[in-house]
């Protein structure tokens, strides 16, 4: 019988945050199917005030987390400064003596922010740890604009990224070549390397949610071909590129064409962008929705677009809503140089890449997605495409690795 462990997961996100209810707890389900009765997984995440739960809603959430054996630890969110990195101190504090008292087994940190607390709590308790979803952050923001190679945020960042590298004990990477960046930037070599990309339920993403003739009339969506996206702008995400896409394919569809957001983005950030790029606002629906309504949201699409800005660091992660998008039968519109999946989508025929930023590019693409839709029905494109999900985007991957890193301890 395996001995029992007690876990301390370390997120960067509030609880309602989609990356905590699609991207966390998905995963802290299957450690906890694999470990004993008496383990127990400890929960930190960051509430943002906004996203606060109080009262009986927080109690429920509670209570059905501990049936996981999951222990929800919550502390308040602050945006990275001097005041964060003070709170950040007092926390570590906190977690200290949380890792004595509970007698923690193994820090569990998702993503490498996290990674700062857990790597130093790691070498001041000795405790194994265990970086989840491993990929480049300091180097993303860089690439990305948000900060210099001069700033100390960027310093700071990477340079625990190198250090957490070589402190870890397991780590669990979203796409293979994450080995080499390793080696080449934090010259760190693994032991126990997992390649886990993000995966998709892919129980709660089928057939049966395609194309509900109830959202086809709430969204008056009937005969229209349209293109969903369930995320946000901005930031690593492409913005008014999208929206000069949509144009030329309104120009191309005409009438027929109509997109579906699943954002909480401003309507005066939508309206800015469809206005530089020309595309009429009445071909667009937004929603703001549970991620339970998502599949049927989505099983109404005709393709999804994956807006994933093409920096270098972009090859180490994996967009969660490519494998929604492929359990639900859906072409993909993706730029390129992605993980693994703009090599997915083009060697699969699966999709179409946007190589470059330009009408012409975004008109090829069109005529792609259109050459599918018109020369296979629904069902067809559901067979071609859904086995894509089973094969690299199934629980299945990720159990097996959870089960190898936490299972049958003695």
């Amino acid at each position: 019988m395996s001995k029992p462990l007690n876990i301390l997961v370390l997120t960067y996100w509030s609880y309602k945050d989609g990356l905590i209810q699609t991207y966390t707890l998905p995963y802290l389900r299957q450690m906890s199917s694999v470990l004993s009765e008496d383990s127990k997984i400890h929960l930190v995440t960051l509430e943002k005030a906004h996203l606060q739960l109080e009262g009986k809603e927080r109690r429920k959430i509670e209570s059905d987390l501990q049936k996981k054996k999951i222990f929800w630890n919550p502390y308040s969110y602050t945006k990275f400064g001097l005041l964060a990195m003070l709170k950040w101190g007092l926390t570590i504090i906190s977690l200290f003596w949380k890792i004595i008292r509970y007698r923690v087994d193994y820090i569990h940190c998702f993503c490498t922010p996290p990674g700062i607390a857990a790597s130093v709590l790691s070498t001041i308790t000795r405790t194994p740890l265990v970086i989840d979803s491993y990929e480049p952050h300091a180097e993303a923001s860089l690439e990305n604009g948000d900060w210099s190679k001069d700033s100390f945020p960027f310093k700071f960042l990477f340079g625990f990224e190198k250090y957490m590298s070589k402190r870890a004990e397991i780590i669990i990477s979203a796409t293979e070549g994450m080995r080499d960046y390793a080696k080449e930037k934090y010259d760190a070599t693994f032991d126990r390397f997992y390649v886990k990309p993000a995966c998709v339920d892919l129980d709660l993403f089928t057939s049966a949610n395609k194309k509900k003739q109830e959202y086809i009339d709430e969204l008056s969506f009937e005969n229209k071909i349209v293109c969903v996206y369930a995320g946000k702008f901005g930031g690593i995400y492409l913005d008014q590129e999208v929206f000069d896409f949509f144009k030329v394919a309104q120009d191309f569809w005409g009438d027929r064409f109509r997109v579906l957001l699943l954002t909480n983005q401003s309507d005066d950030a939508l309206n800015e962008w469809a206005n530089k790029s020309g595309f009429d606002m009445k071909a667009l629906e937004k929603r703001f929705v549970m991620h339970s309504q998502v599949p049927d949201y989505l099983g109404v699409g005709d393709f999804g677009i994956t807006p994933v800005k093409p920096i270098p660091t972009k090859r180490y992660c994996t967009p969660i809503k490519n494998g929604e998008y492929w359990a639900l039968g859906l072409p993909v519109v993706s730029t390129a140089n992605i993980s693994d999946d703009s090599d997915i989508i083009e060697n699969e025929k699966i999709g179409s890449l946007i190589n470059e930023f330009s009408t012409n590019e975004y008109q090829k693409v069109v005529e792609e997605i259109d050459d599918l839709l018109k020369n296979n029905t629904l069902e067809n494109l559901y067979e071609k495409i859904r086995p894509v999900a089973v094969k690299y985007r199934s629980f299945d991957i990720s159990k097996k690795i959870y089960a190898e890193v936490y299972g049958n301890q003695n």
